[in-house]
């Protein structure tokens, strides 16, 4: 008997220290929240193990600095990017590490945790508001995550499935609260409150809502009006030597363009609005030289 609780002991450990291994930067291991208090985000770990090769838990970084402005060699323009890895893309949300290490020892359940966007997602599934966890809520979401492909299905009201939701509530009115100026010509808005990037002419929306991801603390996004100064298909980022594919540069070193990683990584980008590749390749056709951009807003945790 005592051998068996030794070795229960030894392979919790292993396993709390290979998810601590996957942690986002600046996570650490901490005591459980009080019950009904959310758990920091800080805490919050990749709620999926990592393969031999999993590119969501890749970062890009991106060029801080204006580009040099030269022309493309018609060759060179006409290469295209290669595509994102399968599952580069995948929904993967962030959970507690307790979580996390419960699903690695094969324990597979509901959370109990109360997660960051634990009123939101109760309103948005119109559940009763009152910010904790229930088993009621960790159901619904359980539900909703599964619709959405969003793993693991755990309950856990965290960043990603809060992103889903705002993303499918915006789906057909991104501009519902009048926030980007219509005008006459192209006009591709960047909403950092809700992460989410589209272009409109006039009223009409002839690209998106698609999920972004901006700048980090101390790299924030630049707000206010821009224009599309230039692109470049093919554009490798000197200053970190990393591709930054489809980049059409908005504000000095400030660009759109794709990543070979998830947009719902944390903490941010250099300042760029980093988009999955399907959705760069699609804007970049949209988007021409002297469009205007307009960002307004202030992404959470910035």
């Amino acid at each position: 008997m005592v051998r068996h609780r030794t070795a229960r002991r030894r392979t919790v450990v292993v396993l709390a220290a290979l998810v601590a291994a996957l942690a986002v930067p600046g996570a650490v291991a901490a005591p459980p929240p009080a019950p009904g208090a959310p758990a920091p985000q800080s805490e919050l770990v990749p709620g999926v193990p990592p393969g031999p090769y999993q590119p969501w838990q890749l970062d890009t970084p991106d060029q801080a600095l204006a580009p040099n402005v030269y022309t493309p060699s018609a060759e060179e323009d006409a290469l295209e990017p290669r595509a994102a890895a399968d599952g580069s893309d995948a929904l993967i949300e962030y959970v507690p590490l307790s979580d996390a290490v419960a699903r690695q020892a094969g324990a597979v359940a509901c959370s109990r945790q109360t997660g960051p966007y634990q009123r939101q997602v109760e309103r948005w599934l119109r559940l009763r508001v009152d910010g904790k966890q229930s088993a009621a809520d960790c159901q619904a979401v359980r539900a909703f995550q599964n619709r959405q492909g969003i793993r693991p299905d755990s309950g856990f009201a965290g960043p990603v499935t809060w992103a889903r939701m705002q993303l499918l509530s915006a789906a057909k009115r991104p501009n519902a609260a009048g926030k980007c100026p219509v005008r006459a010509g192209r006009t591709a808005c960047v909403d950092l409150t809700r992460q989410l990037t589209w272009v409109q002419k006039g009223s009409r929306v002839v690209f998106g809502p698609v999920p972004i991801r901006s700048g980090k603390a101390g790299y924030r996004t630049r707000g206010g009006w821009h224009k599309v100064y230039w692109k470049h298909k093919n554009h490798w980022s000197t200053l970190y030597n990393t591709p930054m594919p489809y980049s059409q540069f908005f504000s000095g070193g400030q660009a759109f363009h794709g990543i070979y990683g998830s947009v719902h990584n944390p903490p941010g980008s250099m300042g760029c609005v980093n988009m999955r590749i399907a959705d760069a390749r699609t804007l970049w056709k949209v988007l021409y030289t002297g469009d205007r951009v307009y960002v307004w807003g202030r992404k959470p945790g910035t």
